[in-house]
């Protein structure tokens, strides 16, 4: 059965239809949770984003120049989308299948976010951001523009604090499970990453044998109903 794209939830008036489809219950249960978790990291990170913009909104008129101002549409405009993509479907995509190689992808973009991270909440002027060096160096100017950019330096500061937590925890869980990099290069070379209904074949097939194999002679082999199969063409 074809499933249709559900994210972002657009309203009815924009002419562009959702991209993805997202359903947490297609994850299994005991990860539900943490993919959640790290679904709102991402909201938070691109509220973060908006409530930076008109930080340097705010600093530009300030007499902060419009150079931050101009980074800051672009951290916003770029950045936002480019987090869901680059690291949140592929940890949606890990949990959901299991693949080690979406677990890798999830790592790489991961540990470059936190490192963006920690560069925002330090602020280094130019860059577009409202952080501590940019805000700390503003207060002798404006007192009420230094205010209003504290709130995104402290939104940075607690966004890369998060990330750290949550990056050691799929590490932890990840390397507990027996996932490695060799699992990864032979999803790589095998294709198996790219088709969920694959895996899922395979492991029902794995299982059949398993039971199959534990039945006794002249027992006749019992056979559950397989899970609905979804079309998995429409997704990104």
């Amino acid at each position: 059965m074809a499933v249709e794209n559900n994210f972002p939830p657009l309203p009815g008036f924009i002419p562009l239809k959702p991209c993805f489809y997202q359903n947490f219950d297609e994850i299994p249960e005991q990860h539900r949770d943490t993919c959640k978790k790290l679904y709102h990291l991402w909201i938070f990170h691109s509220a973060t984003l908006a409530v930076n913009f008109v930080g340097c909104l705010v600093w530009m008129f300030a007499g902060g120049g419009v150079t931050n101002f101009g980074m800051a549409i672009m951290w916003l405009i770029l950045f936002t989308p480019c987090s869901y993509v680059c690291w949140f479907r592929p940890i949606y995509k890990a949990y959901q299948t299991d693949s080690s190689f979406q677990f890798m992808a999830f790592f790489f973009v991961f540990m470059a976010q936190c490192f963006i991270s920690i560069i925002q909440a330090i602020g280094i002027p130019g860059w577009g951001v409202c952080g501590w060096l940019g805000t700390i160096s503003f207060f002798g100017t404006s007192i009420f523009a230094s205010i209003i950019m504290l709130v995104p330096t402290l939104m940075f500061t607690a966004m890369a604090t998060f990330s750290f937590i949550a990056l050691t925890k799929v590490h932890n869980f990840y390397r507990g499970s027996g996932g490695s990099m060799s699992k990864a290069q032979e999803e790589w070379t095998t294709g198996a990453w790219k088709s969920p209904v694959v895996q899922q074949a395979a492991g029902q097939a794995a299982m059949g044998a398993m039971t199959a194999g534990m039945q006794g002679p002249g027992q006749e082999p019992q056979y559950t109903a397989p899970p609905p199969n979804y079309d998995y063409d429409n997704q990104v």
